[in-house]
C-alpha cells in the first residue's frame, strides 16, 4: 500500500497545485477574499509531495520489486546508502524529488514571506503553482515512479555502478535545490510583472531564494566535479561535457541574477535587468534539467522512443520560458526606470560583469545544443568539445577577472579614474610580480594558464581590498561573505592553471616489483591481488609512492566488476599532498604479465575544489548577513510601531 499512498499523496498535491492557481487567479481578478487560502494550500501540497517522496525512498530501501522503477534500479545485494539515493538516481524518481522541493519551496515562501506587498506575493504564490502543475502532468502521465509491475520479479537490476558512490547522496539534491530556489526567483519575477511591482522591495525577497540556489549550484557543481574526477579514471575535472554544462549554464546565469538583483535591493537600479535575468536563470535551468533527464543526450531520437514524455519535455519548455518572455515582452514597458549611474561606478562594473557572464552562457548554450541540434537535422553526429569552449570562453573568463577585481574597488553611483587607479595600485602590483616569478621560475606554459596565475595574484589582492582600513569586528557578516567568495575565485583560479599547465603524466605497462616516476615521485608496482565488495568483484593493484626522503606511500587502485548490472569501473587511488595530488589508475593486463598504469601527479590540483568551497562559504556568510540584518530591520521597524 506504500506505493498507492505516495500515488494518492501526489494526486492530491496535484489537486491543491491546481486550486491554489486558481484562487490566486480569482483573488488578483477582484475576488480578494480569496487570497486568503492560498498560504495554507501552498504549505499543504508541500506536506503532500514531502509524503510522496517519502513513500518512494521507503519502496527503495525494501527492495519492494513490485514497483517497476524498483525493479529497474534496485537490487538487494546494494549497500544501504545506495538504496536509499537510488530513490532519485533515475529519470522519474529525480523528477519526484524535483517536485517535492519546489513544493516545499512554494510552502516555505507562503510561510514566511512578510514583508512583500500582498497581491505580489499571491502572484508568486500562484506562479509557483503553475510551474508545479505542469510537473505533476509529467510525473502523473508520462513518468509514474508509483506503477507497479506484475508479476514481481525475483530480483532488480540494480544501479548503474558508476553512480554506486557518496556523491549520489550529495550530488543531486543540491543541485536540484539550486535549480528550485531558481524557480522561487521566476516565480518572484511573474508575480512582481503581473501586479507592476518591480522595485527595490521585489527584489528584497528574492534575493535570498537567489543566494541560496547560487550557493547550492556552486556546491553542487564542485562536488560533482570532484566525483567524476575521482570515478570516472580519466584524471580531469572537467571535460565540458553536456552534462556538466547542464549545471553550469543555470550557474552562470544565477552569478548575474545575484549581482544584478543585489543592485536593485540596494540602489534601485538595473530593474527590467533583474527581471529578464530571473526568467533566463530559471530557463537554463529548466533547460538543464531536461537535458539530463529526457535521455536527449544519450539520442536525439529518444523522442521516437518514447513520444509522450517528449512532447510533455517539450510542452513544458514552451509554456514555462516561451509564456515568462511574452509576459515579460508585453510587461516590460511597465516597468519603471530605476535610479541612475555613472559609467565609472560600481553598478556599472556590475553591468559589464552581467554582459561577460552572458557571453559566456551564450557560449556554453550554443556548443551544447548545436551538435544535438544537428544531429536532429542532418542525421550525423558532432561533436564540440574543450577546444571549443576553451578557446571562445576563455578569453571572456579572464576579462571577467578583471572586471570582478575592480568591481569592489569602485565606489556606488560614480567614481573617477584617479582614485580608481590608486585603488588599484596593490593588486596591480601584485599581477605584475607574479608575471615576473613565472617568467623567471616556471617552466613554459601556455598563454591562457599563465594570464590565469597572473590575474588570480591580482584578484586575491583586490578581493580582500574592501577589509582595508575597516574595524574587522564590526564589518558586517555580507562583507565578508562577498570577500570570501572573490578569494574562492582566486584560489580555484590557480588550481585550474596549475593544473592545466604542470600536470605530468606517465602510461606503463609495468610488471610486479618495476618503479616507475611521473613528476617528483617514484612508484612501485607492488602487485595485485582479488577481492571482493558487498555486491561487486576486484582486482586490487597495490603500490609504494616515494617522494625525496618523505615517509613512503602506499597505494591501491581496481578495476572492479559489478554483477547487477554487468559493469566494469575503475576505481583510482588519489594521495594528496599539500602542493597536490599523485593519481593513479589500474587497467588491463597482457599476455605478458604486465599491468596498464596511468601515472598523473597534478600540483596543486585541490586548490579548485577548495576555492568552489570558499565560494559556496562566502555565500552562505552572505546569506547569513542579510537575513539577520533585514531581522533586525524588522524587529526595529515593529518596536517603533
Amino acid at each position: 500500500m506504500i506505493a498507492e499512498a505516495g500515488l494518492a499523496a501526489l494526486w492530491l498535491a496535484a489537486a491543491l497545485a491546481g486550486l491554489e492557481l486558481l484562487l490566486a487567479v480569482l483573488g488578483l481578478r477582484g475576488r480578494g477574499e480569496l487570497m486568503a487560502s492560498v498560504r495554507p494550500i501552498a504549505v499543504v501540497q508541500g506536506i503532500l509531495v514531502a509524503i510522496a517522496f517519502a513513500c518512494l525512498i521507503i519502496l527503495f530501501v525494501r527492495v519492494d520489486l513490485s514497483v517497476a522503477l524498483v525493479v529497474a534500479n534496485d537490487h538487494s545485494a546494494k549497500p544501504l546508502l545506495y538504496r536509499f539515493a537510488g530513490a532519485w538516481g533515475n529519470h522519474e524518481g529525480s523528477m519526484l524529488m524535483w517536485v517535492t522541493i519546489l513544493a516545499l519551496a512554494g510552502g516555505a515562501v507562503a510561510l514566511f514571506e512578510r514583508n512583500l506587498n500582498e497581491r505580489t506575493l499571491i502572484a508568486t504564490l500562484g506562479a509557483q503553482a503553475f510551474i508545479g502543475l505542469g510537473f505533476y502532468a509529467f510525473l502523473l502521465f508520462a513518468s509514474n515512479p508509483f506503477e507497479r509491475v506484475s508479476p514481481p520479479p525475483a530480483e532488480g537490476n540494480g544501479l548503474n555502478p558508476l553512480l554506486q558512490d557518496p556523491g549520489l547522496a550529495f550530488h543531486p539534491p543540491t543541485l536540484y535545490l539550486g535549480y528550485v530556489g531558481l524557480s522561487v526567483a521566476f516565480s518572484f519575477a511573474v508575480g512582481a510583472l503581473v501586479t507592476r511591482d518591480v522595485g527595490p522591495a521585489f527584489a528584497r525577497a528574492m534575493r535570498p531564494w537567489v543566494l541560496a540556489a547560487w550557493i547550492m549550484l556552486t556546491l553542487g557543481i564542485t562536488a560533482g566535479s570532484y566525483w567524476a574526477y575521482y570515478e570516472l579514471g580519466w584524471g580531469g575535472w572537467w571535460f565540458w561535457d553536456p552534462v556538466e554544462n547542464a549545471s553550469l549554464m543555470p550557474w552562470l546565469a544565477a552569478t548575474a541574477l545575484l549581482h544584478s538583483v543585489t543592485v536593485l535591493a540596494t540602489r534601485d537600479g538595473l530593474r527590467a535587468w533583474t527581471v529578464m535575468l530571473a526568467v533566463v536563470a530559471f530557463s537554463m535551468s529548466m533547460v538543464g534539467t531536461f537535458l539530463v533527464r529526457s535521455g536527449i543526450l544519450t539520442s536525439v531520437h529518444a523522442f521516437a522512443v518514447d513520444p509522450q514524455r517528449g512532447a510533455f519535455i517539450l510542452g513544458l519548455l514552451v509554456i514555462y520560458i516561451g509564456g515568462a518572455l511574452t509576459l515579460f515582452g508585453l510587461r516590460v514597458g511597465t516597468v519603471k526606470e530605476g535610479s541612475q549611474f555613472e559609467a565609472i561606478s560600481r553598478e556599472g562594473a556590475l553591468v559589464v560583469n552581467n554582459l561577460l557572464l552572458s557571453a559566456i552562457l551564450g557560449i556554453v548554450l550554443v556548443g551544447t545544443l548545436y551538435p544535438l541540434m544537428a544531429e536532429a537535422m542532418t542525421g550525423e553526429k558532432l561533436s564540440v568539445g574543450p577546444p571549443y569552449f576553451n578557446s571562445a570562453a576563455g578569453p571572456i573568463a579572464l576579462l571577467l577577472m578583471v572586471v570582478m577585481a575592480a568591481g569592489p574597488l569602485l565606489k556606488w553611483r560614480r567614481d573617477d579614474w584617479r582614485p580608481l587607479v590608486a585603488r588599484l595600485a596593490v593588486p596591480a602590483l601584485l599581477t605584475a610580480l607574479a608575471l615576473l616569478a613565472l617568467a623567471i621560475w616556471a617552466p613554459p606554459i601556455g598563454i591562457f594558464p599563465l594570464l590565469g596565475l597572473v590575474l588570480a595574484a591580482g584578484v586575491a589582492a583586490a578581493s580582500v581590498a574592501p577589509l582595508w582600513k575597516r574595524k574587522l569586528r564590526r564589518t558586517p557578516l555580507f562583507i565578508w561573505g562577498m570577500v570570501i567568495a572573490h578569494l574562492g575565485v582566486a584560489v580555484a583560479l590557480v588550481g585550474m592553471a596549475s593544473e592545466t599547465a604542470f600536470t605530468k603524466e606517465t602510461l606503463v605497462a609495468a610488471r610486479p616489483g618495476e618503479t616507475h616516476r611521473v613528476g617528483p615521485w617514484a612508484v612501485r608496482f607492488d602487485g595485485v591481488e582479488p577481492v571482493a565488495g558487498p555486491n561487486w568483484t576486484a582486482v586490487e593493484a597495490t603500490l609504494t609512492a616515494t617522494r625525496g626522503t618523505s615517509p613512503a606511500r602506499r597505494l591501491t587502485t581496481q578495476s572492479r566488476m559489478f554483477y547487477a548490472p554487468p559493469t566494469e569501473t575503475n576505481e583510482a587511488s588519489i594521495t594528496t599532498v599539500l602542493d597536490g595530488q599523485l593519481y593513479v589508475v589500474l587497467g588491463n593486463s597482457d599476455d605478458q604479465g604486465r599491468w596498464q598504469l596511468r601515472l598523473w601527479w597534478k600540483p596543486w590540483v585541490t586548490l579548485i575544489w577548495i576555492g568552489g568551497g570558499l565560494i559556496a562559504l562566502g555565500g552562505a556568510l552572505s546569506l547569513l548577513g542579510r537575513v539577520l540584518r533585514e531581522r533586525r530591520s524588522r524587529l526595529a521597524q515593529e518596536a517603533w510601531a
